[in-house]
């Protein structure tokens, strides 16, 4: 059966959970459209991620990509439209590293921002047909997870498949996440666990099933 490769970030900065994780551990082995889930957990720095998952992507050769993560203070779960070669980070990375209009990939042949192949449209109706709050963002930030999208396209690129759907899509906080923050600090915003992950499930069903009926 087909792989759609869905993964998550181990927890980073003062944050002591991922619900990209948990959603992602869900959620592994789930049948979605023709295809089967197959989850995996990346770490929070760059480098190290962009070999786990480039290792991924080789070992699985997924027929769709679906990338998640963290950003808290968004309210409600977000696809992105735009992956940029630019890492700028203000929050150290899990090695302690921070970076400063650096690119996502110094080759010669890297372009400057690689647009999702996820259906955008789709997925955004499919949630809100499901009463799940969504939008579509157009900056993924310049952290690690814009990184990862941005190295998934351009390797799936690279390889000739730039046309397998690949994408990033941002969760917010869980109970966890926002339980956490300090006193002196504004309240995140956040959706319990099982909702985030439920909206995951469903943008990896709509891409499944996509994927399907482009295959026949």
């Amino acid at each position: 059966m087909p792989t759609l490769l869905l993964t998550g970030f181990e927890p980073f900065h003062t944050h002591p959970d991922n619900p990209s994780a948990r959603a992602a551990a869900a959620l592994d082995g789930l049948e979605a459209g023709n295809m089967r889930v197959v989850s995996a957990l990346l770490p929070v720095e760059p480098h190290s991620a962009g070999e786990a998952l480039e290792a991924l992507l080789e070992q699985h050769q997924p027929s769709a990509v679906l990338l998640t993560g963290l950003a808290a203070g968004r309210p409600q779960v977000t696809l992105e439209r735009v992956a940029l070669n630019v890492m700028d980070f203000n929050i150290p990375d899990n090695a302690g590293n921070t970076y400063r209009d650096a690119p996502a990939h110094a080759h010669a042949d890297a372009p400057p921002a690689y647009l999702s192949t996820l259906p955008l449209r789709g997925m955004l109706g499919a949630w809100h047909a499901a009463g799940i709050p969504g939008h579509i963002s157009n900056t993924a930030g310049l952290y690690v997870c814009n990184f990862v999208m941005y190295h998934a396209r351009h390797w799936l690129t690279v390889q000739g498949r730039g046309t397998v759907p690949c994408g990033f899509l941002h969760l917010p906080a869980n109970p966890a996440v926002a339980l956490a923050v300090p006193e002196d600090r504004p309240p995140l915003p956040y959706l319990p666990q099982e909702e985030i992950t439920r909206a995951v499930r469903v943008a990896a069903e709509v891409v499944g099933k996509d994927v399907s009926l482009t295959q026949k």
